[in-house]
Order: structure tokens, then C-alpha cells, then sequence
């Protein structure tokens, strides 16, 4: 069992952080002052593979492992989470999209979006279905070589500045639950899409948040992705990979936070003395850096499974996703504590790591729903062996 990264890893490590610090990091605080949605940026993790990291190669992507991206996007978050996030959703989308779409939604989509040239949001949630994504109303109505669409969905990641919608709607009858949704690529701009105001957020407001209402609006039968009533089971294998980029962004978070907490602390005087020669707070950035390690190497326990398709592969990424998620926002918390008064002001970049790390503890489901799905696999016969 080899914990170091060989050295591939180390390259796609070392050319993100690299991109993380000379496009990112600079421009970070004014993209959340200014809410601003960095397309031109993002193009340029684009021309990097950033934004088709593990979509298949014939469809433009790097074909990487879930592992290798999550190297990745922790360095991407260290510079900016908020875009960093986007990207991850982004990357979902995409991999949906170019896994299980027709070969003419391929053809005309794929290469734009791996290449960051055009962008993709991820519509599941809805305003009464959000833990229960099963419960979804937007419906998907089949009318001749068409489907028709009706419904709304909320907190859509990119809306209004994105091209394609990768949307679940419900294609049977309401009583069948999950049973009856299927996914849908939507072209963002169709007649018959109304977008919402964008939302006024803790974090993450170098990407916009809207609401989505669809009134009777048509797509081509041939932009449904996957079969009817498989878009549940797409949306959840989406989940699994989207679980751990999101705790990996609470990862790469808390590690800048600890890079400007040491050095912080070694800057800093009272009683005459730099603030790390006190035992107390060396104790505290001693916690905060053995719970990062643990975190992140959750992960990456957690992306191997999902890489070698184990049967358990859900309940080690909804482990490592409430686990790291939970961490990286306590070690934001406790640099902003290191900090002093300083840490609560714009000027120290520690408090919008936190603001930005704070939202990955409800999304991609809640970390109480990720409690539900490894206690619901725990309490089955024989598991505690299993899930060790």
C-alpha cells in the first residue's frame, strides 16, 4: 500500500497549483466582493483538461481516475473554492453528458465543454425535493419526436451563464418515486426558460446561484440522457464522484487556510514573542493539520473505490464527503480563531475560505443524509467487516 503520488500526480499536482496561484488566488477576493463568474478563467482550466478531467477521452476528456482529480481540484480550491466548486459541478455535468447522452448530443456538445469553451449546471434540486431528490415534480412529457417540459428547480450552480442544462424530470408517474425520472440535456437558452435573480450568498459568489422555471419548453427526443427512468441511477453515480470533489474543495480550502495560519503565526508578536511559541496555539494548528491529513486521506481511500467500482463504493464516498467536508470547515473556522480580530476582516483571505467551505456541508446531499446512507449500509448483516 503506497500512500505517495507517483509521478503523474505529482505533474497534474504541481501544473494545478501552479494555475491555482497565477489565475485564481490573485483574483479570488474580488470575484466574491464583485460576483463575478470568471468564464475567461475557467476557459483556461479549460485549455489545461481542468474542466473534462474525467470524462472519457473520445469524448475530449483526460479519462483521468477519480483519484487523479482529486488531486487536482484540491490545489484548484486552494486558490479559489468557490470556482474551484463550480468547475467540480461542471466536470459532473459533463461526464453525465458524454457518458450516457445519444451520439448526436455527443457530436455537437462534448469537446466544447471539456474544453471549458461552453458549461454545463446540474439541475436536481426543486423546491420541495431536495434530501428527497426522489420526490422531484418537473415532468418530461413525450409528444411525437419530443419531449415537453414543465417544472422548476433552485440553487442551480452556474444558471443563467451556463449552455446546457443537464436536467432530471420526472417521465412516470409521480407515485413511482425514483423509478420514473430520466436525465435530459437542455440547451440553456430554449424558449420557454426563465431564470431566477441571482441569489445573494454566504460564499461561492464567484458563481452565480438562480432558480430555473420551464414552461412548456421542447426538446428533441434524442437529448434524453440514458434510458427512461434511469436518471435516478445516473444522477446517484453522478453523486458518488461529485461527493468527493466537493470534500475536496473543503480540503484544498483548509489547507490555504493553514498555509496562511503558520505563517501568520510566525509573523505575529505579542508579549514580545511570535504568537507560534505559544504552547496553546501550537497545539491548535497541530489539530487542524492531523485532521486535514486524515480528511484528505479519506478521500482519496474513498476515490480508489470509486476507481475500482467496489460495492461499497457509496458509503465510502458519502464517509470521506461528511467527514472532509466537516473538517475543512472546522479548520477554516479555527485559522480564522488564529487570526485574531484580523481573521474577521476582507483583507485576510481566511474568512472567505470559511464562507466558501461552509455550503459543502449541505451540498451533494447533507452530511446528515450522508449519516442516513452509512448508517442505512452499516446496520446490514455482516458490514461491520466490510466497511472497515
Amino acid at each position: 500500500m503506497d500512500f505517495n503520488l507517483n509521478e503523474e500526480q505529482q505533474a497534474f499536482q504541481e501544473a494545478a497549483r501552479a494555475f491555482a496561484q497565477g489565475e485564481m488566488a490573485p483574483m479570488a477576493a474580488e470575484w466574491d466582493e464583485k460576483k463575478i463568474f470568471p468564464k475567461d478563467v475557467i476557459a483556461k482550466a479549460g485549455e489545461m483538461g481542468f474542466c473534462g478531467m474525467y470524462c472519457p477521452e473520445d469524448a475530449g476528456g483526460m479519462g483521468l481516475s477519480r483519484l487523479d482529480t482529486a488531486i487536482i481540484l484540491e490545489e484548484l480550491a486552494a486558490g479559489c473554492t468557490s470556482t474551484a466548486a463550480f468547475i467540480s459541478i461542471h466536470n459532473m455535468a459533463s461526464w453525465m453528458l458524454s457518458s450516457w447522452a445519444s451520439d448526436e448530443v455527443k457530436a455537437e456538445w462534448c469537446a466544447d465543454l471539456t474544453s471549458g469553451q461552453k458549461l454545463a449546471s446540474y439541475c436536481l434540486t426543486e423546491p420541495g425535493a431536495g434530501s428527497d431528490a426522489g420526490s422531484l415534480r418537473t415532468t418530461a412529457k413525450k409528444d411525437g419526436d419530443d419531449y415537453v417540459i414543465n417544472g422548476s428547480k433552485m440553487f442551480i450552480s452556474g444558471a443563467g451563464s451556463t449552455d446546457i442544462l443537464v436536467l432530471m424530470a420526472r417521465t412516470g408517474r409521480q407515485e413511482e418515486g425514483p423509478r420514473g425520472i430520466t436525465c435530459f440535456a437542455v440547451p440553456a437558452n430554449l424558449d420557454g426558460i426563465h431564470y431566477g435573480k441571482n441569489e445573494d450568498k454566504m460564499g461561492w459568489n464567484s458563481q452565480p446561484t438562480r432558480a430555473i422555471t420551464f414552461e412548456d419548453v421542447r426538446i428533441p427526443a434524442n437529448h434524453r440522457i440514458g434510458s427512461e427512468g434511469e436518471g435516478f441511477k445516473i444522477a446517484m453515480k453522478g453523486l458518488d464522484g461529485g461527493r468527493i470533489n466537493i470534500a475536496t474543495c473543503s480540503v484544498g480550502a483548509a489547507q490555504a487556510c493553514i498555509n496562511h495560519a503558520q505563517a501568520y503565526m510566525l509573523e505575529r508578536k505579542q508579549f514580545g514573542k511570535p504568537i507560534a511559541s505559544f504552547q496553546a496555539l501550537q497545539f491548535k494548528l497541530a489539530d487542524m493539520v492531523t485532521e486535514l491529513v486524515a480528511a484528505r486521506q479519506m478521500i482519496r481511500l474513498a476515490a480508489s473505490k470509486l476507481d475500482a467500482n467496489h460495492s461499497d463504493k457509496t458509503t465510502y464516498c458519502a464517509m470521506a464527503k461528511r467527514f472532509a467536508t466537516d473538517v475543512g470547515f472546522e479548520v477554516c473556522n479555527q485559522a480564522i480563531q488564529l487570526h485574531g480580530g484580523y481573521g474577521y476582516i476582507r483583507e485576510y483571505p481566511v474568512e472567505r475560505f470559511m464562507r466558501d467551505a461552509r455550503v459543502h456541508q449541505i451540498l451533494e446531499g447533507t452530511n446528515e443524509v450522508m449519516k442516513m446512507l452509512t448508517a442505512r449500509r452499516i446496520l446490514e448483516e455482516g458490514a461491520t467487516d466490510a466497511i472497515r
